[in-house]
């Protein structure tokens, strides 16, 4: 390890003994000290944590950029009091200003189209892994950075339940599956089992040099799956991997509807599911969808006749 690593780990150790919550910094920290050591920085300087928070897998109508930057800030602080060389980068390189960006909800010949591509791929392992991983995510809706951390140990084949680590507020869940995404997760072990029969990485999803696979990888090889078949093509904003989440969440809600379910009385189950804080956030799916929103106010208006009668 580095010089800069022991030192990101000592701050961490440091502020999760005051009791904060890092998880965030513990995703991040590393990767931004990765960087530094890549481009032989050897301690927090302004342009090396602006070049990072603005790198080229960061979209930058996103908050990404910004939840990076404090990252950076907040260990030069720690840092300037090690190094002298140390520069801390001021408030306001890059403002917080989110901006709304609509997803791009897949149609089902979309995820059709997106594995077949994936089986294609030139290796078996990759095309057994992106298939699917792909399907995974459509299936349940699971961020892709739960999915790739996903653990051998963390699928539970006789209940159909996975544990879900390390989620983005720091908490674990459990998300039980259906029994045909078990099918196809125990079809991947086998086949990456053939293959790989010598690794001994603990991760569920691997590489083909038999360890965890790193997001931007999969973002890339997505991404290039999208431009193979032309999905979006002629969209406002082109499709990203997250989207397979809000496409979850979206055709779940409209499924409810259409059902005659009570979506009010069932949201806190969804927003169980999907690792929310609270239903605030998954009504927030609601304005991603025209027809969610048309659905919604024609059930609210049906309740008012009723009321009214």
């Amino acid at each position: 390890m580095s010089a800069l690593a022991d030192a990101a780990e000592d701050y961490l150790r440091l502020r999760n003994s005051l009791g904060h919550d890092l998880a965030a910094y513990h995703r991040q920290l590393p990767r931004f000290v990765a960087y530094l050591d890549a481009t032989g920085t050897p301690t927090v300087t302004v342009a090396a944590a602006l070049a990072w928070a603005q790198g080229p897998d960061v979209d930058p109508n996103t908050t990404v950029g910004p939840r990076r930057m404090t990252v950076a800030r907040s260990f030069a602080r720690y840092m300037a009091g090690i190094d002298t060389r140390t520069e801390v980068p001021p408030p306001g390189l890059l403002p917080n200003r989110r901006r709304w960006r609509p997803p791009y909800i897949y149609s089902p010949t979309d995820i059709d189209t997106l594995m077949a591509g994936a089986r294609r791929l030139h290796w078996p392992l990759p095309a057994a892994t992106h298939e699917t991983l792909i399907g995974l995510l459509v299936a349940t809706g699971m961020r892709v950075g739960e999915a790739i951390r996903l653990d051998r140990g963390d699928i539970d084949w006789a209940d159909a339940v996975l544990t879900i680590r390390q989620s983005k507020f720091g908490k674990t869940r459990l998300v039980p599956v259906h029994a045909s995404t078990l099918t196809a997760l125990d079809r991947y072990t086998r086949t990456r089992d053939w293959i790989c029969p010598q690794t001994t990485a603990q991760s569920f999803f691997v590489s083909m040099a038999g360890t965890r696979m790193i997001y931007q990888h999969v973002q890339q090889t997505f991404r290039r799956l999208c431009d193979d078949a032309g999905i979006g093509t002629g969209a406002e904003h082109p499709p990203r991997i997250h989207d397979l989440r809000h496409t979850f969440a979206v055709r779940t809600l409209l499924e409810w509807y259409r059902a005659g379910v009570d979506v009010e009385a069932q949201l806190q189950t969804l927003s169980t599911y999907l690792g929310h804080r609270d239903p605030r956030s998954t009504y927030w799916y609601f304005s991603a969808q025209p027809e969610l929103l048309a659905l919604a106010a024609a059930r609210l208006e049906l309740s008012r006749e009723v009321m009214g009668r």
